[in-house]
């Protein structure tokens, strides 16, 4: 595996798993951090959406 496609796939896991805080408890742990509505927050949302778009591309777009 890559090493971009390792990155990526970091990025996707730690979105889900801060997903998955917020599903059960209510806690948001990028917010927390980096401050809701910032412009930080949307930088971290951006690379966790694009890590999440380029693991999905390796598994079912580039299939021979």
């Amino acid at each position: 595996m890559g090493s971009y496609k390792s990155l990526a796939l970091t990025v996707a896991i730690i979105g889900a798993l801060n997903w998955g805080l917020v599903g059960l408890f209510g806690i948001n742990l990028v917010s927390t951090l980096f401050g809701a509505g910032s412009v930080l927050e949307r930088v971290v949302y951006s690379l966790i959406g694009l890590g999440g778009l380029l693991v999905a591309w390796g598994t079912w777009g580039s299939k021979k």
